[in-house]
């Protein structure tokens, strides 16, 4: 009797295993098919812009984990790390400084964003990874790496396009789909939009309208890029005098595109985020090697506050240049800028920069160190 008690029992635990019975999180869930689904989404924690960012709705996240509590949970890079970086000096990689710093894992994010940079205009286009990261989520903390390193791939991937001003990546989220069929258990991972939503900026609302804007920066770029001429340094003082002489310093913060290329160039009117863009584009349109610094400034009142300003690349030196500051906001008198003021911060190197400039090497609190290029202590000599 005891041992037809132990069969039936045994028999009665392989009934339940077979249909699917799986404990996830604590709960557990029955599936009569054998198929179990568990879905984790990640939401990138905030990236650092000059000024805090009012709309951004940090309330959308829809998932049970959040990208930033996993990068608060694991000791970041160190900062030597990466400021003795190896970058290459490949000119066929002259906008994609921050890409060469990443992992095998993170360029493949990276990748699959740069190459649906076209259907990224739909606003809810979703990038399918499949069972790319299985090897990497079969691992115990699996799942959180794979959502640090998403929030890397994002970084790296806006500050190396700065044309991407039609995109809120506060709106993208990587999606993790576990799935577990008897005791096998697959991944699906995706990038999209939370569920009848957009990762559009609030300012652009279909791909027309975003194609229009396109059209109207590219007039303007290719209107600048006839007219340079002559050296480097040439080309860096006309898109520096360009941007200095033609865009308004958005101090309301509310204008369209006011932190994007599409600000500074269409709507001429934009933060210090847009006059750095701005400069990037251009001067990588224009065959120099320039990146996006950001940090914190300090003014002449005394007054510090997070800013972003450019690095440039002229006869194989890099140097400091901030057209934001070059183009104050001018009170009384005759509305003119004198030399003094207009190149104040063009062409300069860390000894003259860091007297008020403090670079930061994460664009996000718990993020990745990134290295920049070495720049000159001394200041350019023309």
């Amino acid at each position: 009797m005891k041992n037809r008690f132990t069969t039936f029992i045994l028999f009665l635990v392989l009934i339940i295993l077979l249909a699917g019975i799986v404990v996830l999180g604590g709960a557990m869930y029955l599936d009569l098919t054998g198929d179990t689904l568990n879905q984790t989404t990640y939401k990138l924690d905030s990236i650092a812009t000059e000024e805090p960012d009012e709309n951004n709705d940090k309330n959308a996240l829809t998932s049970n984990q959040s990208i930033s509590q996993s990068i608060q949970s694991i000791q970041s890079n160190n900062m030597q790390e990466a400021q003795t970086a190896t970058i290459s000096d490949d000119n066929s990689q002259i906008s994609k400084y921050f890409y060469q710093q990443l992992t095998d894992s993170q360029k493949i994010i990276y990748d699959a964003l740069e190459d649906n940079k076209p259907n990224l205009k739909q606003g809810n286009y979703v990038i399918n990874f499949g069972e790319t990261f299985s090897d990497m989520l079969k691992e115990e903390t699996g799942s959180e790496q794979l959502g640090r390193d998403y929030q890397t791939a994002i970084e790296a991937f806006m500050h190396d396009n700065p044309d991407l001003f039609y995109l809120d990546v506060n709106k993208m989220y990587l999606n993790i789909e576990t799935t577990t069929k008897f005791l096998r258990t697959t991944y699906n991972v995706y990038i999209s939009p939370a569920n009848g939503a957009t990762y559009l900026s609030n300012e652009f609302t279909s791909t027309a309208q975003i194609e229009k804007a396109i059209s109207d920066i590219e007039t303007v770029k290719n209107n600048i890029l006839s007219q340079l001429g002559g050296t480097d340094y040439q080309k860096v003082l006309e898109i520096h005098d360009y941007l200095v002489e033609n865009i308004e310093y958005d101090s309301t913060y509310q204008e369209i595109g006011s932190y994007s290329i599409y600000g500074a160039l269409v709507g001429n009117k934009c933060v210090c985020e847009g006059y750095a863009k701005a400069f990037k584009y251009l001067a990588n349109a224009a065959g120099l090697r320039c990146e996006i610094m950001q940090g914190t400034a300090t003014n002449s009142s005394g007054q510090t506050e997070s800013h972003a300003w450019n690095c440039v690349e002229i006869n194989g030196t890099w140097y400091e240049i901030d057209p934001t500051w070059d183009d104050p906001i001018i009170v009384g008198g005759n509305g003119r800028v004198t030399n003094g003021i207009k190149y104040k911060y063009f062409l300069k190197g860390t000894d003259t920069f860091e007297k008020d400039h403090v670079l930061s090497y994460q664009f996000s609190e718990g993020g990745k160190y990134f290295s920049y290029p070495s720049i000159s202590k001394t200041d350019y000599i023309h």
